[in-house]
C-alpha cells in the first residue's frame, strides 16, 4: 500500500485554510466530475479528490493525518504504525455522503473505524446534548494489575479564526480500574463537547491500549513471555526465577524441556473474574563459543552425544 499525499491531490499547500480547501475542492470537482469531464481518468481523479477532501475538511482527521504524514512521501510503501492515533480526541461525527468502503485501502487503514459512531443527539428547540468524544490512550500493563490514577493529555484539533487547524491540549486525571483489559473503554461523564443552550455536555470515552512491553505480550487477560534457559537447565530440569508484573516467582522447569514449550502460571494474568494466566514460553540460549575452552566443550558434545537436530526431515 502506498502513502497518499492528499494535499498534492487537491493542489493546495499544507498550510491552506479550510476555506482554501473548500474552494480548491469545488474547482477540481467541477473539472473531474465524470458527467462533464472528457479526461479518460476523470472518474479515478474524482474519487481520489473526494477521499482527500473527506480527510482534510475534517479538523480532527486532518490533524491526525498531518502528524502521521510528517515522515512520508507520496508513493512510498506505507504501513501505519501501531497506535498511530493514540492521544487524539475525536468527536466521532461519522462520514458525510459516503462510507469508508468507497475509499482506498490507505484511507481505510487510517479512518475505517473513525467516526463510525454518530452520537450527537438533538432534543428540540435550541437545546441539544453535546457530542460524545472518543480517544485511544496508552497505559502500562502494570496499571491493569494494580489500578492507578494517571494524568492524561489529549490533543484536540480545532479551527482558529483564520480557518487554520490548531491543536489544544485537554488534560485530566483518569482513574484506571484494576483488571481493565485492552480494548475496554473508560467513560468520563461530562468531559465531551459542551451542549447547546441547556443541553448537557457529552461524555468522553477512552479506549485503553497497552504500551509495548519489553517482556510481555497480551492476549485478553493472558500474558505471554519468553524465558531463556541454559541448555543444561532445559535438559536436566531446574528451578529458576521468572518475572511477572507482580514480582518474581519460582518456576520448576521439567527435564527434557524443548524450545517453545509453554508453562502456565494459573491466575497470574490480568486480574478479573476469572483472572487471566501467564504463559511462559521456554527458549534455549546457547553459551557462546568464544574461548578455546568453550570450543573444546562443544567439540566434546559433538563427539559424545548422538544428536541430529534435523532427524526426521528427510535430509
Amino acid at each position: 500500500m502506498e502513502y497518499k499525499d492528499y494535499y498534492a491531490i487537491m493542489g493546495v499547500d499544507k498550510t491552506a485554510s479550510q476555506d482554501e480547501l473548500k474552494r480548491a475542492y469545488r474547482k477540481l470537482a467541477r473539472k473531474f466530475h465524470p458527467d462533464v469531464s472528457k479526461e479518460p481518468d476523470a472518474e479515478q481523479k474524482f474519487k481520489e479528490l473526494g477521499e482527500a477532501y473527506e480527510v482534510l475538511k475534517d479538523p480532527e482527521k486532518r490533524a491526525a493525518y498531518d502528524q502521521l504524514g510528517a515522515n512520508w512521501q507520496a508513493g512510498q510503501d506505507f504501513h501505519p504504525p501501531p497506535d498511530w492515533d493514540a492521544g487524539f480526541e475525536f468527536s466521532g461525527g461519522g462520514f458525510t455522503g459516503s462510507e469508508s468502503a468507497d475509499y482506498s485501502d490507505f484511507f481505510d487503514s487510517l479512518f475505517g473505524q473513525a467516526g463510525a459512531r454518530q452520537t450527537y443527539r438533538r432534543t428540540g428547540g435550541f437545546h441539544a446534548r453535546g457530542e460524545d468524544h472518543h480517544a485511544r490512550v496508552l497505559i502500562d500493563i502494570e496499571d491493569a494489575y494494580h489500578g492507578a490514577t494517571r494524568m492524561i493529555t489529549l490533543k484536540v484539533p480545532t479551527v482558529d479564526s483564520q480557518g487554520h487547524i490548531i491543536t489544544r491540549e485537554h488534560s485530566l486525571n483518569v482513574h484506571i480500574p484494576k483488571g481493565i483489559r485492552q480494548g475496554q473503554q473508560i467513560r468520563l461523564p461530562g468531559q465531551g463537547a459542551p451542549g447547546m443552550g441547556e443541553g448537557k455536555p457529552g461524555d468522553l470515552y477512552l479506549e485503553v491500549e497497552f504500551n509495548p512491553h519489553s517482556l510481555y505480550r497480551v492476549d485478553g487477560r493472558d500474558l505471554y513471555f519468553d524465558l531463556p534457559l541454559a541448555p543444561w537447565e532445559a535438559a536436566l530440569g531446574a528451578k529458576v526465577k521468572a518475572p511477572t508484573p507482580q514480582g518474581a516467582v519460582d518456576l520448576t522447569i521439567p527435564a527434557n524441556s524443548g524450545a517453545g514449550r509453554k508453562l502456565r502460571l494459573k491466575g497470574r494474568g490480568i486480574p478479573g473474574n476469572p483472572a487471566g494466566d501467564i504463559y511462559v514460553v521456554l527458549q534455549i540460549a546457547l553459551p557462546p563459543a568464544n574461548t578455546d575452552e568453550a570450543k573444546a566443550i562443544y567439540r566434546e558434545m559433538e563427539q559424545k552425544l548422538a544428536f541430529n537436530p534435523r532427524a526426521g526431515m528427510g535430509v
